[in-house]
């Protein structure tokens, strides 16, 4: 299945707002779910297309910069429209001051139809890490934008192209 088929069937997605949007800005920004899930509007700016994402919640410790796309953008100004009046971007149906359930894209990905084989959340980041490194971008980029630590043995997990082409060659 292609990338914009699957972005599609997120697109009909039969549950709730918050968890479809969470779901699609999962998609384009590689974001851990976290870090999206625990995001607050503050640290958006919507003008400059630019979220600031705080060194406490990152799993490194480093201040994350995410650019975002007009897609993004038009996913959170959609979200604002029901979330904006609060702190937290992505508020649990129970109370609008705790986050959605960090099972909450999971349950979604079942609900989909999809085994935890076919796809899971942190998959997201390895098919952004696979995609990117197969275009070219420059590997330091892709490692800073997934909040990896400079030379970390993490990359070959992510860069699932890499590891493929490897194993052809063998």
């Amino acid at each position: 299945m292609k990338l914009v088929d699957f972005y599609g069937l997120i697109d009909d997605f039969q549950g709730t707002f918050v968890v479809k949007c969470g779901l699609q800005l999962l998609v384009l920004t590689f974001m851990r779910s976290s870090e999206l899930r625990l995001g607050e509007w503050q640290e958006v700016d919507l003008k400059d297309k630019l979220w600031r994402n705080p060194a406490k919640r990152i799993k490194m410790r480093l201040d994350l910069l995410v650019p975002l796309s007009s897609q993004a953008i038009k996913i959170l100004n959609s979200l604002h429209e029901l979330t904006g009046d609060r702190r937290l971007m992505f508020p649990g149906l129970r109370s609008p001051d705790k986050p959605i359930s960090d099972a909450a894209f999971i349950t979604a990905l079942r609900r989909m139809d999809y085994t935890k084989e076919e796809m899971y959340v942190h998959g997201f980041r390895a098919m952004a890490s696979t995609l990117l490194n197969e275009q070219g971008y420059p590997a330091g980029v892709i490692e800073r934008q997934l909040a990896h630590v400079p030379g970390n043995k993490i990359r070959a997990a992510y860069n699932l192209g890499q590891n493929i082409c490897q194993n052809v060659v063998k």
